[in-house]
């Protein structure tokens, strides 16, 4: 498994030689430094330690850049990577070479935050009659909860918190890589709001 931290730019699409057109999502990805390695020896797994985006000496504590070796600069983003394929030392940068031989990819990230919604935004919901005197419109109904058990299940359908998980989207196509720009698109949508922090792998299933 290969990866590394990007950003995602937005969406826009492009046309292939046929003339087709294929939405995408510009995803740019700044040279990720190896900050630590770790080993079954040591920590009982294999793994990279990956950060990008210097930060300031004066936004940096002493416990957060004590896990900084001296000659690299603390960093904002960190991930660690388990059984990451390739030889990598401490210090040393990774870019949009990693995916060369790469044709899909999965992309981790934070949904949108959508608030507290009501059960037909949220859960999809048909909702009741329109019509007047109906007295249903947009409320959930019963739950079935009465006096037994006399409590809601957990996992029941109810209105709440929406959105602002963590989401992955697998096997999502690399449609064109431009390393000048630092930039890769892929097929489609990837979770997240505009200059959001993804993180980007090789494909699992693929």
């Amino acid at each position: 498994m290969k990866g590394l931290i990007a950003k995602k730019v937005g969406m826009t699409q492009v046309f292939d030689e046929s003339g087709n057109l294929t939405p995408v999502t510009v995803i740019r990805v700044e040279p990720n430094t190896v900050i630590a390695t770790k080993t079954k020896e040591d920590c009982g797994y294999d793994a990279v330690v990956l950060g990008v985006e210097d930060l300031k000496a004066k936004k940096v504590t002493k416990p957060y850049a004590g896990q900084f070796p001296e000659n690299i600069t603390p960093k904002r983003h960190l991930k660690e990577f388990r059984d990451f394929d390739g030889d990598v030392t401490v210090g040393a940068q990774i870019g949009l070479e990693l995916f060369n031989d790469a044709r899909y990819l999965d992309v981790t990230a934070t949904s949108k935050g959508k608030g507290f919604q009501g059960v037909m935004k949220r859960w999809g919901f048909h909702g009741g009659r329109a019509t007047h005197g109906s007295k249903f419109h947009r409320e959930p109904g019963g739950t079935g909860e009465c006096t037994t058990p006399g409590h809601n299940f957990k996992n029941t359908k109810l209105p709440g918190h929406m959105g602002f998980v963590r989401v992955t989207v697998q096997n999502l196509k690399i449609v064109k890589v431009d390393p000048e720009l630092k930039v890769i698109m892929v097929r489609g949508s990837v979770p997240g709001s505009k200059d959001c922090t993804l993180i980007v792998k090789t494909a699992v299933k693929k």
